[in-house]
């Protein structure tokens, strides 16, 4: 085991990797209650989503651990599940089981261009202001959805969106939600969301704002739901606009990933000359994951850029994603709770990941108009069109013709142009359809 994981070459011990593993698990621990809630919005059995959110998370964090030995957990990652439930089943009114298929598909795409290395060169392509402006934009788009989940801003007639009501009894849980996370994180209290959502709903079910649940502890709810149900409706996937979405979940997962295996990478140290070692591994094993929860009935799996936790209490080894992964499994036996965790519950969690991802904006290059304006319309066009392939694509449209006006249309991969004609074309269906 020494050997193999190296522990004596990255100065740990097998005690101080499992700490970090169950640092890292009680950080990201709440994907397990907010991806049932985002999904069962999509109308998809939250159930089975429970149970499908942990063996696809146990999957994909044990093979990172044994095959690329990297200390990185991966769960169905936030942000592509609220594309999934709110942009193509509520938004483009695509049946739940036909955007499966799409996540089913995109990860049988995913895995062939992991093979054959197509992600490393489309990753490449991607100006690194745009995948911070993407990271960033999903940040937002992802608190906008928890300050509405949570009560804290409303639909207003006049102003489009104003703040919500303060006599509703849940806003105030949200509030309380809210100031205790922001005070655990801003005291750097290691699995401080995980915290923050249990205190919610304990003071939730003091104050009976929250029913009480009949028992902690049960059998892991059937995946019979979901299970297959990619596959059964991958016929579905026979119109344009399917294939916009297929192509989204890939994008979308794509960057979302790749910039998080690089952000972890250099916290840990790993990397070497610009590169990170083993990324075909750790590419295959988040790919192969993808594909297993998109069978068990889940949108698309990634790196969870709360591994930094357990990378900062000195987790440097695939030893701790292995022993995330076990208590994931172990954590199949706590479904009762799901009834506990409402939407106030998880609406400061959310809120909070939108400020850790929102970190990235600080890293674009905002005094170069060309990569600023469609860095900005990447930014705000997430959360002000409630989707993410929109503001994807109101960057990706705009970045070769600023670069062109800036005498820079050299500077611009040739795969930057293909990407400008399939959101038009994109953005041309979703009118259609509308």
């Amino acid at each position: 085991m020494n050997h193999y994981f190296m522990l004596d070459e990255l100065h740990t011990t097998v005690p101080r990797e499992m700490l970090a593993g169950f640092t890292t698990f009680i950080s990201m621990a709440y994907i397990m209650f907010v991806n049932p809630s985002v999904l069962g919005a999509a109308g998809v059995d939250k159930g089975a989503v429970f149970t499908a959110t942990a063996l696809a998370s146990a999957i994909g964090c044990i093979l990172m651990g044994v095959l690329a030995r990297y200390p990185i957990a991966t769960a169905p990652a936030l942000g592509i599940n609220a594309f999934f439930a709110y942009s193509v089943v509520i938004g483009m009114k695509v049946p739940w089981q036909t955007a499966m298929a799409g996540v089913f598909v995109a990860s049988l795409i995913f895995l062939v261009i992991t093979i054959f290395k197509l992600r490393e060169m489309i990753i490449n392509a991607i100006p690194s202001d745009l995948k911070y402006a993407i990271s960033s934009g999903i940040g937002l788009f992802i608190a906008f959805i928890g300050l509405h989940d949570g009560g804290l801003i409303a639909a207003n007639k006049s102003t489009v969106v104003g703040l919500g009501s303060f006599s509703t009894a849940t806003t105030w849980l949200t509030i309380f939600g809210l100031i205790l996370t922001s005070i655990l994180m801003v005291m750097r209290v290691p699995g401080g969301i995980f915290i923050g959502m249990a205190a919610t709903a304990i003071v939730g079910l003091i104050t009976k704002l929250i029913p009480m649940p009949h028992q902690l502890v049960a059998g892991a709810p059937s995946l019979a739901p979901t299970f297959g149900v990619g596959i059964k409706h991958i016929g579905d996937i026979n119109s344009v606009q399917m294939w916009v979405v297929v192509l989204t979940f890939l994008l979308v997962t794509f960057f979302d990933t790749a910039g998080t295996l690089v952000g972890l990478a250099q916290q840990a140290g790993f990397m070497k000359n610009n590169e990170m070692p083993r990324v075909g591994k750790a590419l295959m094993s988040d790919s192969t994951a993808m594909l297993a929860g998109s069978v068990l009935g889940t949108s698309p799996v990634g790196a969870y850029v709360e591994s930094s936790a357990g990378i900062a209490v000195g987790g440097r080894s695939g030893l701790t994603a292995i022993t995330t992964g076990i208590l994931f499994v172990l954590g199949m036996f706590f479904s009762p709770l799901l009834t506990v965790v409402t939407s106030q519950v998880t609406a400061p969690a959310l809120i909070i990941v939108g400020v850790l991802m929102a970190q990235s904006l600080a890293r674009i290059n905002w005094t170069k108009m060309e990569i600023a304006i469609p860095s900005f319309l990447i930014v705000l066009g997430m959360p002000l069109t409630y989707s993410i392939s929109d503001g994807l694509a109101l960057g990706v449209i705009t970045y070769p013709i600023t670069m062109i006006a800036a005498k820079r249309g050299r500077e611009v991969h040739p795969l930057m142009y293909v990407l400008f004609f399939v959101f038009i074309g994109f953005m041309w269906i979703l009118n259609v359809n509308h």
